[in-house]
């Protein structure tokens, strides 16, 4: 979470301070009650840190110097040192998010009383930090206009209505998520002829299927500085889809509804 073992020292020290001064026997879920005292006491320092624009501690030398070759080698295995130069990128609010729900499971109802969101905002917290993630580790430096490049096929394939280029474009184990808003908006539109939308698809047949028949009026977007793309009514943005592209194909897709959520986004239409 803080990417410095001395600070994460403390926060833990803050924690055990604070449950001595608590009383411990009244605390029902003591493990839920010190994974919420740590993540919010982490959240204070890294905007602490931020407030003050410290530079963070540099992960890798630290570990490097006050680290056995075991040590380092259990780190790399857990988190890895390219990830937490990555994690520093984040806003504190999305970094804690991602952390606590992809890597400990910690579900979003907990950790949206931490960061001060509803769980709804909370997930896409931790979606758009898992994006981000993804989007600096699974593709080469300089590859933004890659990544824009396949999306904008994609789109196109979607618009023609063409389901062979969209199963070309997916990666096999591609993922699409959406918010409970997308889906009852995709059940509404059942009737007119428009695909079916869970929560979670999985594999390039089904997610292919809901492109090629829907999506035709989203248009190419840049999400939080992603490629990305957004169907609007009005000027008015009802539907965001963030993508995740590796090794050249779609690899995740996020379809976001919500409009609580919507109006956080960071939408920069692409010029052509």
């Amino acid at each position: 979470m803080l990417g410095s073992s001395h600070e994460a020292d403390d926060a833990v020290q803050e924690a055990w301070l604070r449950l001595s001064r608590a009383d411990a026997e009244a605390v029902e879920n003591l493990g839920g009650w010190l994974t919420t005292v740590v993540a919010r006491v982490c959240l204070d320092m890294l905007r602490s840190r931020a407030h003050k624009q410290e530079v963070p501690p540099d992960a890798t030398t630290e570990q490097m110097s006050v680290a056995s070759p075991e040590d380092e080698a259990l780190l790399a295995d857990s988190v890895g040192l390219a990830l937490l130069v990555v994690l520093n990128t984040l806003e504190p609010a999305e970094r804690l998010a991602f952390v606590l729900h992809d890597m400990f499971a910690v579900f979003f109802d907990e950790i949206a009383p931490i960061v001060g969101r509803t769980p709804v905002a909370a997930r896409q917290l931790a979606s758009r930090a898992r994006r981000r993630v993804q989007s600096e580790q699974a593709v080469p430096d300089g590859s933004a206009a890659i990544q824009r490049e396949v999306v904008a096929a994609f789109l196109a394939a979607a618009r023609q209505g063409d389901f062979a280029g969209l199963l070309q474009l997916l990666d096999p184990q591609v993922v699409l998520r959406a918010d409970a808003v997308a889906v009852e908006m995709a059940a509404g539109r059942a009737g007119a002829g428009a695909p079916a939308l869970h929560e979670e698809m999985r594999g390039i047949d089904a997610v292919a299927r809901v492109f090629a028949s829907g999506a035709k009026a989203a248009r190419l977007t840049l999400v939080d500085g992603l490629a990305g793309a957004v169907w609007s009514v009005g000027g008015r943005p009802m539907a965001v889809f963030g993508f995740t592209v590796r090794d050249g194909r779609v690899a995740d897709i996020e379809v976001i509804a919500e409009p609580e959520t919507l109006a956080v986004l960071d939408l920069d239409p692409v010029k052509k």
